[in-house]
């Protein structure tokens, strides 16, 4: 079964997201994750969480803009694009998903 990283990207910060939403706007928003993660069902690994801004070491590329992540796995049935159909985050303007199918090390 192939697993995925799915960032999700986004102009505003997490942290600035959450602080200028309202009690009511944050309920929502958990309502419609939690809608999300029901209908993915066992394909989610981990819901993940916010992340706060990257520090980079050495010649990392700009991780700017990925605000938070989840792990799903999927055996093609449904694929991890029909997963992501409908997902609250591509709900909000400026916001993006990536998905980075993990790659199995040999052996392991």
């Amino acid at each position: 079964m192939a697993k995925y990283l799915v960032l999700y990207t986004s102009s505003d910060s997490a942290e600035d997201t959450m602080a200028k939403a309202t009690p009511e706007d944050q309920e929502a928003g958990m309502e419609a994750w939690m809608a999300w993660s029901r209908r993915a069902g066992n394909a989610v690994v981990d819901l993940g969480a916010p992340l706060q801004p990257a520090s980079t070491k050495g010649d990392a590329p700009s991780a700017d803009g990925i605000t938070g992540y989840s792990l799903l796995e999927s055996d093609g049935d449904p694929t991890v694009d029909e997963l992501l159909e409908g997902h609250p985050h591509l709900q909000i303007p400026g916001n993006g998903i990536q998905v980075l199918e993990l790659f199995e090390i040999p052996g392991m």
